[in-house]
């Protein structure tokens, strides 16, 4: 008996999945990445001797003295200050992502492996942020409140006030990873730095930000290598870093206790 020709209905649709292996639509809407990010090396490791710890936090006081400011009134136009600047801070992964209309979160990470250390919801659209950052430089300011013998580390802190280009942009809120958030960094594991979107499965629901429900088009991400710097206990800033080396930052973020 002879075999019947294949027909189109026979044969199975495939895609690309965002790290470039085939997988088929039904299965890009039920299968999620196993999360293989590593623990943060603060959570496993001692910390160093006092003497060490108190020269690195003097260092950095220092070197980042001038770029502070307090009231946050920072310049929006004109040209880029701190040419070619060098703030000796630690370098980690941060990850802008979210849908276009809805609040843009920002992921911290010490590498593009590890699990994040930092994660935050501001009350930008995701479209709007990454519009601004093709324009020019973008300064991000997230106010809280100084509390009498205060012991909460800066980024610890539960909610700020938001500030872009000095105007107050609502609130940034600091939240826990949900499971979509994970499954975002585990599909992004092997990227050190780009932008570009990743595709929404069928059953995807809100992941922050929206009003509910399914959100319509792709999730976008742009990532970078942040420079980190500790002020003090009360400030604490974020450089994005370019990598042609011959500008200043096209992203700051400004962590301020007041």
């Amino acid at each position: 008996m002879a075999t019947p020709p294949l027909t189109p209905r026979m044969l199975t649709p495939t895609t690309m999945s965002p790290l470039g292996s085939p997988k088929s639509k039904k299965s890009t809407a039920t299968v999620r990445p196993e999360i293989t990010l590593e623990q943060p090396s603060g959570r496993n490791k001692t910390t160093g001797s006092k003497s060490t710890k108190l020269f690195r936090r003097v260092r950095s006081v220092f070197r980042s003295l001038p770029i502070m400011s307090p009231m946050c009134k920072f310049p929006v136009g004109g040209g880029r200050l701190h040419e070619n600047h060098v703030h000796g801070g630690t370098r980690v992964t941060g990850t802008l992502f979210g849908y276009r209309k809805t609040r843009v979160n920002l992921a911290v990470q010490e590498n593009p492996r590890s699990l994040p250390i930092l994660l935050l919801e501001l009350a930008i659209p995701t479209g709007k942020l990454l519009q601004d950052l093709g324009v020019g430089l973008v300064r991000i300011a997230l106010e809280c409140e100084k509390k009498p013998s205060e012991k909460t580390k800066i980024i610890d802190e539960p909610i700020w006030a938001l500030y872009c280009n000095g105007k107050k942009s609502g609130y940034g809120v600091k939240r826990q990873p949900t499971e979509e958030d994970l499954v975002v960094m585990q599909m992004l594991h092997a990227v050190s730095m780009g932008a570009g979107v990743l595709p929404v499965s069928s059953g995807a629901t809100e992941q922050s930000g929206g009003g509910g429900g399914q959100q319509e088009g792709d999730l976008t991400y742009m990532r970078a290598h942040f420079e980190r710097v500790i002020g003090s206990r009360d400030s604490e800033t974020y450089y994005m870093m370019n990598p042609d080396g011959n500008s200043g930052p096209e992203l700051s973020i400004f962590f301020v206790r007041v």
